[in-house]
C-alpha cells in the first residue's frame, strides 16, 4: 500500500501459528453487531499523520472510500496532499487541486502507487501491473501494462523536470520512461525483502530502493546514509522519503516505526505504542521540517465489489460486516477479542463474519478445522482460481496442522490480474496477542509469500 500496499501494498500481516486443537460453537446465522466494533474504524484521528512541520488538511469532499488507501502525494507548495484507493479513486486535501479519478472498465490490477508531477498541477497513478495513468499536465511516458513481470509493481518516482518516471518492482526491478536514466537494478539478485518503494535524489541523476527488512540499495549519485537491514525490526519496513536536499532519507515500518539515515532528522513516530496503528506510507512535508504516515485502516469505508470473477449473493453482506470490525483489539488481555475466547482468532473472526452475514458457520479456533468444515458443507477453490469477494482466504501449505494452516481472513476484492485485497482478523503490526482487524493488500495471490511471509493454499465460498 505503498501500500496498502504497497503491496501494498502494500499491509504485510505476521503469521500466525495458531496452537490450539478445533474449539466449535454454533454462532446464529444472523445477529446484531451491537456490542462488538459496530461501525468503527478508529485505528487513528486523523488518518494522515503529521510529525514536525507537517500540518493536516481537510479534504475539499467527503472521504468515503470504496477501497483501501494505498498512497499519498504532497504538492510543491506543502499546502496540499492527495490520497488514492485501489480502485483509483482520487481524494485532495487543501490546495491539492481536484484533477479526477480513475474510471477504467479495462482496470485488470490495482492502484499501489501515485506521483505528483513537479508543478503540483498533475499526477500519476500506477497499477500492480505497471499501468500508468496521468492526470492533470501530467504525461504518459510509457507503461509496463504489457510486459510479464517477475514481480509486481511496487513505487514510481518523477524525474525532477516531470518530463519521466521510474518505476521499480518488488523483485527490485527498475524501469525507465522518458528522461527517467537507468543507473542499476536489484532485478535478478538475491532480495531479504522484497523492495517496498524508491525515492530519486533531487538532481535526478539517483535513487535509493528499500526492501522489506530495511536494506537500502543505491544507485547513480544515490549515496548511502545506513540502513535496517540485518538488524532487528519490530515490524517490516513498509517505505521511505528523500530529505529536500538528498543527504538523508526516513524509513518507516508497519507499526509505525521512524529510522533516521544521514541528516534525516527524528520527529516521532508511532512505533511501539498501543493499540498498533498499522501504517502504509511516508511522505515528506514540502511546508517544512517534517513528514507524514498513511494510516490506511483509520478510514471509515464503503467497500464495493468489482465484481470481476462475478459475485456470490452472500457477498456484499459479508464485506459489509467485515469493513465495520476494522479496528484495534477491543479487549485487554493477551490473544482476547470479541469474537470468542481468549486464544489466536483469526479464524474465530472469519467464522463470526459469515455467520453474522446469513452464512451459519460453526466457529474453530484452528484454521484448517474451518478449511475442513467448508470443504465438507460450502466450496473449496484452489490458490490457482480467483475467488469471489466475501470469500475465506487460507494462508499456509495445507490445512492438516497448525505449522501448515497458519493464518486466514475475509477477501474484501479481486481484480482480473489476481490481486486480492482482505480483511483479517489478529493481524496487524505490533506484538502477538494484541492485534486487531486490518485491511491487508492488494497483492497478488502468486506473490502472498513474499507479501505476507505465507502462500495461499485455498479459499473457501458459501453455496448460492
Amino acid at each position: 500500500m505503498n501500500k496498502l500496499n504497497r503491496l501494498a501494498s502494500r499491509k504485510i500481516f505476521a503469521a500466525f501459528v495458531l496452537v490450539i486443537a478445533a474449539w466449535a460453537m454454533a454462532l446464529p446465522a444472523s445477529g446484531s453487531l451491537q456490542g462488538i466494533n459496530s461501525g468503527l474504524a478508529s485505528y487513528s484521528n486523523p488518518p494522515v499523520i503529521g510529525f514536525g512541520n507537517a500540518p493536516i488538511y481537510a479534504p475539499s469532499q467527503p472521504v468515503v472510500p470504496n477501497s483501501v488507501i494505498v498512497a499519498m502525494a504532497a504538492t510543491p507548495d506543502g499546502k496540499g496532499y492527495w490520497l488514492v484507493g485501489a480502485t483509483g479513486q482520487v481524494f485532495d486535501y487543501g490546495d491539492a487541486p481536484d484533477l479526477g479519478s480513475l474510471s477504467d472498465p479495462s482496470q485488470k490490477a490495482p492502484i499501489i502507487a501515485m506521483a505528483a508531477t513537479p508543478d503540483g498541477k498533475g499526477y500519476w497513478l500506477v497499477g500492480s501491473d505497471g499501468s500508468v495513468y496521468p492526470f492533470g499536465d501530467a504525461q504518459s511516458y510509457g507503461s509496463t501494462a504489457n510486459l510479464n513481470l517477475n514481480g509486481p509493481i511496487v513505487g514510481i518516482a518523477s524525474t525532477p523536470d516531470g518530463k519521466g518516471y521510474w518505476l521499480v518492482g518488488a523483485d527490485g526491478g527498475i524501469f525507465t520512461f522518458g528522461d527517467a536514466a537507468f543507473y542499476g537494478s536489484m532485478g535478478g539478485k538475491y532480495l531479504a525483502g522484497a523492495i517496498v518503494g524508491m525515492a530519486s535524489t533531487p538532481d535526478g541523476k539517483g535513487y535509493w530502493l528499500v526492501g522489506a527488512d530495511g536494506g537500502i540499495f543505491t544507485f547513480g549519485d544515490a549515496a548511502f546514509y545506513g540502513s535496517m537491514g540485518g538488524k532487528p525490526i519490530n515490524a517490516s519496513v513498509v517505505g521511505m522519503a528523500a530529505t529536500a536536499d538528498g543527504k538523508g532519507y526516513w524509513l518507516v515500518g508497519a507499526d509505525g516505526g521512524i529510522f533516521t539515515f544521514g541528516d534525516a532528522p527524528f520527529y516521532g513516530s508511532l512505533g511501539g505504542k498501543l493499540p498498533n496503528i498499522p501504517i502504509s506510507a511516508i511522505t515528506g512535508s514540502q511546508s517544512g521540517p517534517g513528514y507524514y504516515l498513511l494510516s490506511p485502516d483509520s478510514f471509515n469505508y464503503q467497500i464495493t465489489p468489482t465484481a470481476n470473477e462475478g459475485v456470490t449473493r452472500w457477498s456484499q453482506q459479508i464485506i459489509l460486516t467485515a469493513e465495520s470490525q476494522v479496528a484495534p483489539a477491543s479487549s485487554p488481555g493477551s490473544f482476547c477479542n470479541p469474537y470468542g475466547p481468549c486464544e489466536e482468532w483469526c479464524a474465530l473472526f472469519a467464522s463470526w463474519i459469515w455467520s453474522h452475514s446469513g452464512v451459519p458457520t460453526p466457529s474453530y479456533g484452528f484454521t484448517g478445522a474451518l478449511y475442513d468444515w467448508v470443504a465438507h458443507n460450502q466450496q473449496i477453490l484452489p490458490p490457482s482460481q480467483l475467488p469471489a469477494e466475501g470469500d475465506f482466504v487460507f494462508y499456509g501449505t495445507g490445512p492438516g496442522s497448525a505449522s501448515t494452516s497458519v493464518h486466514m481472513g475475509i477477501v474484501a476484492q479481486t481484480w482480473p490480474d489476481g490481486s486480492l485485497v482482505t480483511i483479517e482478523g489478529d493481524s496487524g503490526p505490533g506484538p502477538g496477542g494484541y492485534l486487531g482487524v486490518t485491511l491487508n493488500g492488494p497483492f497478488l495471490i502468486s506473490h502472498s509469500l513474499e507479501q505476507n511471509g505465507s502462500p495461499i493454499y485455498g479459499f473457501g465460498q458459501p453455496n448460492n
